[in-house]
């Protein structure tokens, strides 16, 4: 396991066409750190099926799990949002 600094830095982007935290991305993919955190729950946590169906490196899901330590209740309203669970208040349809 890399640490995670690195893994932040080298694999993760912040979205230059869509501020915040919570729109952060995976470099030269450009898959949002939300998408695949959230698909990693649907697939109870496999990692190396989130790189696989997202045909990515298993690297950069470990930079996004990495990323999610550290931004969490964003994130996880960032899924909620996405999931019809809460109301985006700040970007509204």
């Amino acid at each position: 396991m890399h640490d995670e600094d690195t893994l932040i830095t080298e694999y993760i982007e912040l979205n230059p066409d869509k501020p915040g935290l919570d729109q952060a991305r995976i470099k030269d993919y450009a898959v949002s750190v939300w998408a695949l955190i959230g698909y990693s729950r649907a697939v109870d946590g496999d990692l190396a099926r989130v790189a696989h169906d997202y045909e990515i490196p298993t690297i950069y899901v470990e930079a996004a799990l990495a990323y999610y330590k550290r931004h969490q209740a964003v994130l996880d309203n960032r899924i909620a949002i996405n999931n019809g669970e809460v109301v985006d208040l700040l970007h509204p349809a």
